[in-house]
């Protein structure tokens, strides 16, 4: 049996440092479930996350049946944007629009992923079921940093970023994109450590 460490392979997607960079993100399978509305109150934020992770570890035991291969269920990452980005802000958080997701590894192409999550969704009964999906993501070529602390200072190390964004010749395109790598249940949120990420284009 192998074990499969999908943090490491490409390492750098994961292992952000709080110095800004440019990395270059290959597609990669993911489930996913989109929303709208404040994460903080709205209950179909939590009910996508109290889906995602059931439905991983099932896809996670039906790779391990199929190929004996092992590994990991990744962490809770997120898209976040708006119809009108000129309002996406802190300030409008009941506007925001969001896809929650769990990267997955390339051997999911070896089950039957549609059959085990359609059994996951009829034994476990997720509140989200119906939402889910499973999407290959192409990001490309993207700048990222590690922000330190609460969500509530991430504005400051997003606006770093943004700032190294346009010193590159890049300009914004696409979702902000933020990885979550800590448990916020279990962990100080003075040491939670977030990968914030934006896709960028030549400007």
């Amino acid at each position: 049996m192998a074990s499969i460490d999908l943090k490491r392979e490409p390492r750098l997607h994961y292992r952000a440092t709080t110095t800004p960079a440019l990395v270059t993100v290959a597609p990669r399978p993911f489930l996913m479930v989109d929303g709208t509305g404040d994460p903080n109150t709205a209950p179909a934020y939590r009910e996508a996350v109290e889906t995602l992770y059931p439905l991983a570890y099932a896809l996670r035991a039906a790779i391990k049946e199929a190929t004996g291969d092992a590994y990991t269920v990744m962490p809770l990452e997120g898209l976040w944007w708006a119809d009108d980005m000129s309002r996406f802000s802190v300030d409008a958080k009941d506007e925001w629009r969001w896809t929650l997701m769990i990267s997955l590894p390339d051997a999911v192409e070896h089950v039957a992923a549609a059959d085990v999550l359609a059994r996951a969704v009829a034994a476990k009964r997720p509140p989200a079921g119906d939402l889910v999906r499973l999407e290959r993501y192409d990001e490309g070529e993207a700048a990222q940093v590690l922000h330190r602390g609460p969500f509530a200072t991430e504005p400051a190390t997003i606006e770093r970023l943004h700032a190294f964004i346009g010193a590159e010749g890049r300009a914004l395109r696409g979702r902000h994109h933020e990885i979550y790598l800590s448990d916020a249940r279990r962990v100080d949120p003075q040491r939670w450590r977030t990968v914030v990420r934006q896709p960028v284009a030549p400007r």
